[in-house]
């Protein structure tokens, strides 16, 4: 989010107002009783002039009995007050916290998908957390603190100068003292607060992806830096929450300074008054019992300060969510029925469709294709062809700024976004479940439907038997993520759930990247029952996928380069057959857990390709197949390099660190691609590191074992050292 100008108080305080307004009954009621308690503070001093003056001084019992008395009552009452004031101060306060924290999150849910991509979970979870806690912590007393010692020191402040101008007015200079000298402390230290809480937000951020990497931080040893990353961190916070306290406690000392000595010069004088006889003693006591009201308002004054300024950082942050625009954008001039979708077959055009994420360089360019109703579409490409965001822009993740794409002949920014995609289902390459039970993650397709159509939909996703043989059946919990069930299991619930709307169109994104190939291909066989009658678009870097589509479109550089079937497409000899060829040549076992390339295979790859037919034989069978979950790391920048990796399965993601200590994804490689051929050389550190992305299969070759090839085939070293392209090195990541 976007760095703001600081909150200062009068914002604080119009944005407090308006959390109030929807109970300002109730905070009206309780204003009257925080009058209560200050009338009552006022008075008690008040008392003390004529019990010493009338009472005392004049030796009346009467009134000295009666005085008593209606002091005693007074307490009581004001003690009940108080009393039914801490039931509305925690009602009021209970119902804003819900107000705000239910505002937020259902706010959370209209923001675009654009936000979150920018945005650090942590971040996020922030708001929610330690900004929440600090409204919570203002609701809950700092306010009441605020205008109750704010009155008293009006209303002492009023009270004194009836008693003596004189001791008042000296007691005014002091107070005026009081709010000037603190101010400068006080700015300083409201912006320093904003910035703590971003720094709390980043640590927060850091933490979670720490927790969530752990597998990776352990298979690299990355425990030390992961520690000396997250003690530069906590530095970080140590220096500014250094300047905070300092600055808040200056704030909050400076008026206790200034009032002591106030209260030196101010009773020495009315000391000196008495004793010349220009005053009573009972003025002087009530007096002095007023100016130590006062003084205790202005240290509860400054004691809230410091809390008031952490209330107004975790406000604003608070108000910064609240202030991200909604997932809304322009939209054409609505046509006659707009916000209606035709009843059709679920036809989809799009038309010259340019967008760009950042606004500099476009993902899509001219983009022009068409979806006809019933059919089987598939859009295929390498990583950051274009081919998922055209998919982002038909579910309105994003809005479509030049061109259009229709939906049974509608511009779909005329439609609205429930009706849009109450048409759509979608499986994504990772479904999240939620930990409830299965029947309960299903039906989240159509909240409304019945067990019986709960269960209908299992069936046509072909997983009802095995939910019936789980032992709860369909109230068992799918676990945190569905860690429960299998993968297989989980994209089959995933299906079924997109079954359950009755679609017009199924849309798949990478729907079956992340499974064992024998569960691909049962649940690929699944996705093909449950196309007929639907239109059907699917996103896929797997062409063995899709052989059956009826249309292939072909993605590169934002831009569809080629469209037909899979024969037609190969036909062509063109990127399509480029990509066929690529992943063509790799068997792979049922399980996964084993794979094979065919030695011709291996001539594909530059490095390999002057070798004869018997050496690469040789060479396929040295190979060795490692397999990895998804967010494991395979290689790590700066260690050294002892083999080379071939992917038969899977996509990883090849990173380098910057200077300023962060990470740059510099490639994206998938099935087909390779990495670490310097490392079959020489042991050079690594120049990047390589993560998984999905499940990952991966054919491996170590040094030693390339060596004695490199004793039979010398030139094969001599091609390796050769200087290559800086794009090669970085799409064969890295090394």
């Amino acid at each position: 989010m976007p760095h703001q100008h600081v909150m200062g108080f009068g914002g604080f305080l119009r944005t407090f107002a308006r959390y109030l307004r929807p109970h300002r009954g109730k905070a009206f009621v309780l204003l009257l009783l925080l009058g209560v308690d200050v009338a009552f503070k006022t008075a008690w001093p008040l008392s003390f002039k004529f019990l010493i003056d009338h009472a005392v001084g004049e030796r009346n019992g009467p009134v000295l009995f009666a005085s008593l008395g209606a002091l005693l009552v007074a307490v009581v009452l004001a003690m009940a007050c108080a009393v039914v004031r801490d039931y509305f101060y925690a009602d009021v306060g209970a119902r804003v916290m819900h107000d705000v924290r239910a505002r937020a999150f259902a706010h959370l849910q209209g923001l675009a998908v654009g936000f979150f991509a920018r945005t650090r979970t942590g971040d996020i979870m922030g708001r929610f957390t330690t900004d929440l806690a600090a409204l919570e912590n203002s609701l809950s007393w700092v306010m009441a603190s605020l205008v109750l010692n704010a009155t008293n020191v009006a209303v002492s402040a009023v009270v004194l100068f009836t008693l003596e101008w004189r001791l008042a007015l000296a007691t005014l200079v002091g107070l005026v003292v009081c709010v000037l000298a603190p101010r400068r402390f006080s700015d300083r230290a409201g912006e320093v607060g904003y910035e703590k809480k971003r720094v709390e937000a980043d640590l927060a951020s850091g933490l979670q992806e720490n927790v969530t990497a752990q597998p990776a931080v352990k298979a690299f040893g990355l425990e030390g830096r992961s520690i000396a990353t997250f003690v530069r961190e906590s530095l970080r916070w140590s220096t500014v929450a250094r300047q905070f306290y300092f600055q808040s406690n200056l704030t909050e000392r400076t008026p206790n300074v200034v009032i002591l000595i106030t209260e030196v010069i101010v009773m020495g004088g009315g000391i000196l008054l008495v004793f010349y006889g220009d005053l009573t003693l009972g003025t002087v006591v009530a007096f002095h019992a007023l100016f130590l009201n006062l003084s205790s308002s202005i240290e509860g004054l400054t004691t809230v300060v410091p809390a008031l300024l952490q209330s107004m950082g975790g406000v604003q942050r608070i108000e910064e969510l609240l202030a991200e625009p909604a997932d809304e954008a322009p939209t054409p001039e609505p046509a006659a029925g707009a916000g209606t979708v035709p009843a059709g077959g679920g036809a989809v055009t799009f038309d010259r469709v340019t967008f760009s994420y950042d606004g500099a360089r476009p993902s899509l360019e001219e983009v022009s294709f068409d979806v006809p109703a019933g059919a089987y579409v598939a859009l295929v490409g390498g990583s950051g062809s274009g081919k998922s965001t055209a998919l982002n822009l038909l579910l309105r993740f994003y809005e479509i700024r030049e061109g259009a794409v229709h939906l049974d002949g509608v511009d779909i920014r005329q439609i609205p976004r429930p009706t849009l995609r109450a048409r759509l289902g979608v499986v994504f390459q990772e479904n999240l479940l939620f930990n409830v039970s299965i029947r309960e993650n299903i039906r989240l397709g159509r909240p409304e439907a019945t067990d019986a159509e709960v269960e209908s939909a299992a069936r046509a996703a072909e997983i009802h038997e095995a939910i019936t043989a789980l032992p709860q059946g369909y109230d068992t919990p799918a676990g945190e993520r569905g860690s429960h069930l299998s993968g297989g299991q989980r994209q089959r619930i995933a299906i079924a759930r997109a079954l359950l709307r009755n679609p017009a169109i199924l849309v798949l994104d990478e729907a079956t990247s992340a499974l064992d190939p024998a569960t691909e291909e049962s649940v690929n066989a699944t996705l093909r029952t449950v196309a007929h009658g639907r239109t059907v678009l699917a996103v896929t870097h797997r062409l063995a996928a899709i052989v059956h589509a009826d249309r292939i479109h072909v993605f590169a550089g934002g831009r569809v380069i080629e469209s037909g079937r899979h024969a037609e497409l190969l036909a062509r000899r063109g990127r399509y057959a480029e990509l066929w060829q690529k992943q063509s040549g790799f068997s792979l076992s049922d399980s996964g857990d084993q794979a094979e390339i065919q030695p011709e295979r291996l001539r594909r790859f530059p490095i390999l390709q002057e070798l004869d037919d018997a050496i690469l034989a040789d060479l396929a069978g040295l190979l060795v197949t490692e397999v990895y979950a998804a967010g494991r790391g395979v290689v790590q920048e700066g260690e050294p390099g002892d083999r080379f990796y071939i992917i038969a399965r899977g996509k990883v993601r090849v990173s380098r660190r910057r200077a300023d200590g962060g990470e740059e994804t510099v490639a994206m490689l998938d099935d087909g691609d390779y990495f670490g051929e310097i490392a079959l050389i020489s042991a050079v550190p690594r120049t990047a590191t390589v993560t998984t992305v999905t499940p990952a299969i991966l054919l491996s070759l170590r040094r030693r074992h390339f060596d004695r090839l490199l004793q039979r085939v010398p030139q094969i070293r001599a091609r390796l050292t050769a200087p290559r392209e800086s794009g090669r090195d970085a799409a064969g990541g890295g090394e």
